[in-house]
């Protein structure tokens, strides 16, 4: 398996020293937070994306993928959720990077019913226009469709390959699954997995990793058995937590823990 981390671990860092930490600390690639405040995100013209992609050329680290924000299961008309994941996408593609991340992003006033016919609607549209520019749409096992089960309610119907799942070890463990429930159903599916840690459901505070609750070396046991050979990326949600201790200490250890269950489990 590869290793990346979020750039959501170090809001607003230049793209090259987001390299150099990469690099540095042994990992193989990065994923992008793509939002306005970042220094990579849709708005970057062609000569501001051909400087990226080659930056990262450059210091021999892959862009795993971009993080974005268009919630496909939100109530309102689809036009936009549509237009704001073409944008995702052509970055991607013009970027080098094989993914791009959704949210689900139901309310309570959505029956489910109505919010994964949204989101599978919405999904079958935009993986038609992935597929043209070779990216691949993952849906984050996030917010209101935190579990496996949730998720695939939607990627079932959709049933097209430029749709997947993204794995977010802590929002299935909050929701109660068991990581081999999680594997059993998006494994016909899956893009990539984010680890994290936590202290406790109820402080979500990110921690190094190994020092919290998240089953990180039984969901890394897990897809080594099963043969799974994708990418492990961190996401350190410092950009929420001031409080949490700056990512480029952790780093080092992160990516060494992470070995050591690869190691463990082979």
């Amino acid at each position: 398996m590869k290793l990346a981390f979020s750039t959501l671990g170090v809001p607003g860092l230049p793209v090259p020293d987001v390299v150099r930490l990469a690099a540095t600390h042994g990992y193989h690639g990065v994923e992008l937070r793509a939002h306005p405040e970042e220094p990579v995100h849709p708005g970057l013209g062609p000569a501001e994306r051909a400087e990226v992609a080659a930056a990262f050329r450059a210091g021999g680290i892959e862009i795993l993928g971009l993080a974005g924000y268009a919630r496909v299961a939100a109530p309102g008309d689809d036009d936009p959720v549509l237009t704001e994941i073409r944008g995702l996408l052509d970055l991607a593609r013009d970027l080098g990077a094989p993914f791009v991340r959704v949210f689900p992003g139901a309310v309570a006033e959505q029956s489910r019913a109505e919010a994964d016919a949204t989101a599978a609607r919405r999904l079958g549209t935009a993986a038609e226009y992935a597929a043209d520019v070779d990216v691949r749409i993952l849906l984050e096992t996030h917010d209101s469709h935190r579990t496996g089960a949730d998720a695939i309610r939607v990627l079932g119907p959709v049933g097209h390959r430029h749709a997947g799942a993204l794995w977010d070890v802590m929002h299935t463990w909050l929701g109660g699954e068991q990581p081999s429930s999680t594997y059993a159903a998006l494994a016909p599916h899956l893009g990539y997995v984010q680890v994290k840690d936590i202290a406790s459901a109820e402080d979500t505070t990110p921690l190094p990793l190994g020092t919290g609750v998240l089953p990180l070396a039984e969901c890394v046991e897990l897809l080594s058995r099963e043969g799974w050979d994708g990418w492990l990326c961190w996401e350190y949600e410092k950009r929420w937590y001031e409080q949490a201790a700056p990512l480029p200490g952790l780093l080092r250890a992160g990516r060494n823990h992470l070995a050591r269950l690869l190691n463990e489990s082979a």
